[in-house]
């Protein structure tokens, strides 16, 4: 287990990652604590950076944006230079919800979130590709997902918190 959280730590993670919304007492109950202490742990793991930020989930069907793909993308020339000019040019690309560096034939992986095949070919052609830094540009087109979360795993540093 991490050396910065505890088992009720891991329990109140557990219930902000289902519902970031819930009130402070809300989650005291669910753990087990008074309003008081479960606020002052909730506290500190912001502090340590363990709890970045909460956000609200949306939902891409309902407005639209449910045209997903995976992108690998090669440099032309995948030196360190490179690579932060293609990150820092990433930023600027609000179809661009995650980027990756990763190992082996390409150089970075994207996931990209576009209204449909018409907007994402835009955004290939006019975007992506007219960038003299990439080299490649492979695209898988998501048909469905079978899961789709962000939260962690937190059995694995818990025995307290459900593995289900």
């Amino acid at each position: 287990m991490s050396e910065n959280i505890d088992n009720i730590d891991a329990k109140i993670l557990h219930e902000i990652q289902q519902d970031a919304a819930l009130s402070v007492a809300d989650i005291a109950d669910r753990v087990g604590l008074s309003s008081s202490p479960c606020w002052r742990r909730i506290k500190r793991m912001e502090e340590l950076g363990i709890i970045e930020n909460r956000v609200t989930r949306l939902s891409r069907k309902k407005l639209g944006l449910d045209f997903e793909v995976f992108v690998a993308v090669k440099l032309a020339l995948p030196n360190k230079e490179n690579m932060e000019k293609f990150e820092k040019a990433i930023h600027n690309m609000p179809e661009v919800v995650q980027c990756a560096v990763v190992t082996g034939a390409v150089d970075f992986m994207l996931r990209i979130v576009t209204k449909d095949m018409h907007t994402y070919d835009s955004f290939l052609r006019e975007t992506l590709l007219s960038m003299s830094l990439v080299s490649d540009v492979q695209s898988r087109i998501v048909i469905r997902q079978a899961k789709d979360t962000t939260a962690l795993p937190l059995n694995l540093i818990s025995n307290a918190v459900p593995s289900r």
